[in-house]
C-alpha cells in the first residue's frame, strides 16, 4: 500500500484534549481531520463544524463510514475500550494519557495490538522535548540515582462550564490526581531512569480541602516512593490542595549531573560536577511536535518514529495503579 498524501484522522472524544490535538493537526500539512465522535453528539457537531469534519455519536459508525488512516482517542480514564474497535479494523491509534484505569484491560489491549502489529502512540508529549532528550543522553552514561517532583495545584472547586470536574474529582472515574495528572511525571521518571519500577509505596493526606464539589473523594495530596530495577529511587508527589503556590517540577540527580525541570513546558537547567550550567527552554508547541511525529509514523508505517507506544504506556499506568493500591492497603506493592 502506498503512502497516503494526507493522513485522514478521526477523533473519539471531542473535549479539550481533542481540540488541542485537532488544532495541532490542522497546522500539519500531512494530516487532515475528517471526523469526530462523542457520546454527546452536539459536542461532536460543534467541533466538527469548526474543522469541516463529520460528526458521529458512535465510534463504530465513524470507523465504518470514514475510512480513517488514524484515530485519536481523547477519553476520560474510565471510558476506554474503544481501542478494541480500532484494533479490529487495523486503524493505528493515538491514546491520550492516562491510557486507562483498568490495568487488566490495558494489558488486554496491548496484547491485541501486539497480535495485530498495529502502530500506536500514547500521549506522553514530554518525551519529545529537546531538554528531555539531552538529559536522557547524559543519564545513559551517568545513571540517575534519585528523582523528586510532581504536580502541585489548587483545590478543585465547581466552576461554570468546567465539565472536567464532573469526573476528575471522583477517584473511581479519574483514578485520582496522581494517576490522572502526575502520570506525566511518572512517565518522565521511567523514561529518564531507563529502567522499570519494581516497588511502589505511597502515603496520602485527606480531609484538608473545603469547598469542593459534593462528589469529591480524592486524596488532597500524596507522596509516592518508587524503586527501580536499576537501583534508582524516586519520590513523586501530587497535591490538589495548594491555593497559594504550586507548579510542575522534576529534579534528577546523578553522580556527575543534576537536572531541574520546571513548569508545564519542562524548561530544564542542567548542572555538572564542575558547576557548569546550561538551560534549555521548553517547547510551547509540544502537541504539534508530538502529533507531527505520529502522523509521519503512520504515513511511513514506522513505529520507531513514536517515542511512547501503547505497550510502553502500560508500564507507566502500572506504577500509578500500584500507588493507588498502596494508598488503600498501607503496604508496599511489588510490580511484576
Amino acid at each position: 500500500m502506498g503512502m497516503p498524501a494526507k493522513v485522514k484522522v478521526g477523533f473519539v472524544g471531542s473535549g479539550g484534549m481533542a481540540e488541542a490535538h485537532a488544532k495541532a493537526l490542522g497546522a500539519c500539512p500531512e494530516a487532515k481531520v475528517v471526523a469526530f465522535s462523542d457520546v454527546e453528539l452536539s459536542r461532536a457537531k460543534d467541533i466538527a463544524g469548526r474543522y469541516g469534519a463529520r460528526a458521529f455519536k458512535k465510534p463504530a459508525e465513524m470507523f465504518d463510514t470514514m475510512a480513517l488512516d488514524a484515530v485519536y482517542l481523547c477519553l476520560p480514564p474510565f471510558a476506554h475500550g474503544t481501542e478494541f474497535e480500532a484494533i479490529e479494523r487495523s486503524i493505528p491509534f493515538f491514546v491520550e494519557k492516562p491510557i486507562n484505569l483498568d490495568l487488566g484491560q490495558a494489558r488486554e489491549i496491548a496484547a491485541a495490538v501486539e497480535a495485530k502489529q498495529l502502530l500506536t502512540c500514547a500521549g506522553y508529549m514530554n518525551r519529545y522535548r529537546k531538554g528531555v532528550q539531552k538529559v536522557r543522553a547524559l543519564l545513559a552514561k551517568d545513571p540517575a540515582v534519585m528523582l523528586t517532583g510532581g504536580w502541585i495545584g489548587p483545590t478543585p472547586r465547581p466552576r461554570p462550564g468546567y465539565g472536567i470536574h464532573t469526573w476528575w474529582v471522583q477517584k473511581k472515574k479519574s483514578g485520582g490526581q496522581f494517576l490522572e495528572q502526575v502520570t506525566h511525571t511518572v512517565d518522565l521518571a521511567r523514561y529518564l531512569v531507563g529502567s522499570e519500577a519494581v516497588e511502589v509505596f505511597a502515603y496520602a493526606a485527606t480531609g484538608f480541602n473545603t469547598g469542593t464539589p459534593d462528589n469529591y473523594d480524592l486524596d488532597d495530596a500524596a507522596l509516592v516512593n518508587i524503586r527501580f530495577a536499576s537501583g534508582a529511587i524516586a519520590n513523586l508527589w501530587s497535591s490538589c490542595s495548594s491555593n497559594a503556590a504550586g507548579g510542575v517540577s522534576l529534579n534528577v540527580y546523578a553522580a556527575q549531573h543534576a537536572a531541574f525541570f520546571t513548569g508545564w513546558s519542562h524548561a530544564v537547567r542542567i548542572v555538572d560536577a564542575a558547576h557548569k550550567e546550561q538551560q534549555i527552554p521548553g517547547e510551547d508547541d509540544i502537541f504539534a511536535i508530538q502529533d507531527a511525529a505520529f502522523v509521519k509514523a503512520v504515513r511511513k508505517g514506522d513505529q520507531s518514529l513514536v517515542m511512547s507506544t501503547y505497550a510502553d504506556a502500560v508500564n507507566t499506568l502500572a506504577i500509578s495503579v500500584a500507588a493507588n493500591r498502596s494508598l488503600k492497603t498501607g503496604k508496599p506493592v511489588a510490580l511484576k
